[in-house]
């Protein structure tokens, strides 16, 4: 798994292109974010453990979607425009892709399939009903700003659900556990 998740292309949301295998030996958290959705508000925590952690080897990767109520509608230059005015946003984001359906992108297909089990899973996907989720298939992305965890050797380690915040403790003590270990 930890190949084929390092080989995938990525553009970079200032069109370059990049691979996983560009962070190889760190320890990465992708996040799914959204512009105009009631949990964008994270992106402020997320950029702070961002900062707190990337000294110790911790990569936040946001991945613009809009398969969620259409709640990421910008282009790349809108998108880059909101995070730098409302965020301050320094960690690397890509451009837009899909995270479900037939036009998944590689990366999250990967994703899914290697961690099922999400942390925090329930509650959120409850309060969601009615409001678009498309499918009960809990391997799929549940909504945006859902968190995977990769450790240094590009393995999928933790799966956290969308409402779980970058402060809390599961996710900061998931996050601590994988920092420690050596690449």
């Amino acid at each position: 798994m930890s190949n084929s998740l390092y080989d995938i292309s990525l553009k970079q949301i200032d069109g370059s292109v990049r691979t996983l295998g560009d962070y190889r030996g760190k320890v990465l958290l992708v996040v799914n974010v959204a512009s105009k959705c009631g949990l964008t508000p994270q992106y402020e925590g997320l950029e702070k453990l961002y900062q707190d952690k990337k000294s110790q080897g911790l990569e936040i990767l946001g991945f613009p979607a809009n398969n969620f109520k259409e709640q990421e509608p910008g282009s790349d230059v809108e998108i880059v425009e909101f995070c730098s005015v409302n965020y301050d946003i320094h960690f690397p984001l890509f451009s837009k892709i899909s995270v479900v359906g037939a036009d998944q992108h590689p990366l999250y297909a990967e994703l899914t399939a290697a961690q099922l089990e999400t942390t925090g899973e329930g509650p959120f996907r409850e309060r969601l009903q009615g409001y678009g989720i498309e499918s009960d298939n809990t391997t799929d992305v549940l909504w945006n700003f859902e968190k995977f965890l990769i450790d240094r050797q590009g393995t999928v380690v933790a799966r956290f659900a969308p409402d779980i915040a970058a402060d809390d403790p599961r996710l900061l003590e998931a996050i601590e556990a994988q920092l420690v270990q050596e690449a």
